[in-house]
């Protein structure tokens, strides 16, 4: 759908977010209602508010949250099941243990970093997160202490990754639409990714964990387990009553399997990018092939079979599994309903025409180029949600003045930097990735706000921050 010609002017448009977003998180945390009612609820009242035809308000309600539920519920759903698979065979625990022995205790945050960097390179980070996710709870519940401590590094790090580095659709688009070099921003940005994922996250991490105490959901375990993996249904020898066979996989066979959605998703992402940058033809037979195996629900489809046949059907009958992985949706279905709610939320406000509005009184700003870059994905990011709305459309308000100013090379790829990192700053309620990461971790609304939120935000600071150094010296 198109977005609307603004009702109201900017600072009314603006007072009417504020004022959904308030409402929001009234209904949520002092009322209680349950988040996936109030969104919609608040979505409804925001459209209504906002001056949409009361006939279009259904299509634009559904326009939000159709886009975000048809990617995250197969994302979701394919994840759980491989994380349940590798859980319940015991490979979750022998990849943390592999990745344990080689770092030490101490650095297993880092470790996670650090393999969350490396498989964040072509997936995108919803498809990470879900991979990762019984990893970072193996790791979290052999060590105790908070999760916040394994798992925002490794959740960290995809978002760096998916926000900075091409070949992500953001970073992608923004070179395309600035006359950046794609090769150029990928070689750039990858080192200040890093750079700000160890400052903003990893650090940051640190600080927040040691103060903010979140516990392990259930959302792949099925309940509560202690340091050793016992949970209350389990044998006392600690073997527990639903592990599948007497030996564990071999860490070849883990991380074999996790490396076939790399593989096959970076044939996806990275041909899109050679297409983009001319090095392919568009419509090679051969190229859409390959893309459609790295289609990212394509490619966790063809990981879960695997896992059934690899991980599953040698230590049980078919019927087991299949009721393994039935019973492992379960808990993930208030996880894609919130997180299309959220979409519908931010879908409401993306159609409103705010973007436009602000976009219109902000193109004017007196400021260096690359600050009023920054600026503007920032307040776009804030006002509407999406990320990679408010980094196109800032790449678009100030490719003109970039063109005018005859930029280097280097200078443009600094500019999609900043562009990416204001599109990453203050994830909040409008973000379907929040409520994904909220669900995800068994973090209440107040909760994500005071660490995901805050964790974005130095991210995002600490890209801008790296790319002004760099500006002001090139």
């Amino acid at each position: 759908m198109e977005a609307i010609d603004p009702a109201y002017g900017t600072t009314t448009l603006l007072l009417m977010a504020a004022g959904a977003v308030a409402l929001l998180l009234f209904l949520i945390m002092k009322v209680r209602l349950h988040a996936f009612v109030s969104l919609v609820l608040v979505s409804a009242v925001t459209a209504i508010a906002v001056g949409f035809p009361l006939a279009d308000i259904p299509d634009v309600l559904m326009f939000g949250f159709a886009d975000t539920i048809g990617s995250v519920a197969l994302l979701v759903a394919f994840g759980v099941m491989l994380g349940r698979l590798l859980e319940i065979t015991g490979g979750a625990q022998v990849l943390a243990d592999t990745l344990i022995n080689r770092f030490g205790e101490r650095r297993a945050p880092l470790a996670l970093g650090a393999a969350a960097l490396l498989f964040g390179f072509p997936i995108f980070f919803d498809a990470g997160l879900v991979v990762f996710l019984p990893i970072i709870l193996t790791v979290a519940r052999r060590f105790g202490g908070s999760l916040l401590l394994y798992a925002l590094p490794a959740a960290g790090a995809f978002a760096a990754m998916h926000a900075i580095v091409p070949p992500h659709p953001g970073p992608v688009a923004a070179s395309e639409v600035l006359g950046a070099d794609i090769g150029l921003t990928l070689l750039v940005g990858l080192p200040v990714a890093v750079v700000a994922w160890y400052v903003g996250v990893l650090l940051v991490s640190r600080f927040l964990g040691s103060r903010v105490h979140v516990s392990l959901p259930d959302v792949v375990f099925g309940e509560a387990r202690d340091a050793h993996g016992r949970g209350e249904g389990d044998r006392a020898d600690g073997t527990g009553e639903e592990r599948l066979g007497e030996r564990p996989p071999s860490f070849g066979t883990v991380l074999g399997l996790l490396l076939i959605p790399l593989v096959l998703i970076s044939f996806d992402t990275v041909l899109s990018t050679l297409v983009t940058a001319g090095a392919i033809d568009e419509g090679e037979d051969w190229a859409e092939f390959l893309g459609l195996l790295g289609f990212t629900p394509i490619a966790l489809m063809i990981t879960v079979i695997a896992a059934i046949l690899v991980l599953g059907r040698p230590r049980a009958p078919m019927g087991r599994v299949g009721d393994i992985i039935d019973g492992a949706l379960g808990p993930v279905c208030s996880i894609i309903l919130i997180t299309g709610a959220g979409g519908m939320f931010g879908g409401v406000l993306e159609l409103s025409g705010i973007g436009t509005a602000l976009s219109d009184s902000l193109s004017g700003l007196g400021m260096s180029l690359i600050v009023q870059a920054f600026v503007i994905a920032t307040l776009l990011r804030v006002a509407q949600g999406s990320a990679t709305v408010a980094l196109t459309t800032a790449s678009g308000l100030i490719a003109g003045a970039a063109r005018a100013a005859e930029l280097s090379d280097l200078k443009l790829t600094l500019l999609v930097v900043a562009v990416a990192a204001g599109a990453t700053v203050l994830s909040h309620v409008n973000d379907s990735g929040f409520w994904l990461v909220s669900r995800f971790f068994g973090m209440d609304v107040k909760t994500t706000l005071r660490t995901w939120t805050v964790m974005e935000t130095t991210l995002g600071l600490s890209a801008f921050l790296i790319a002004l150094g760099l500006w002001a010296v090139v």
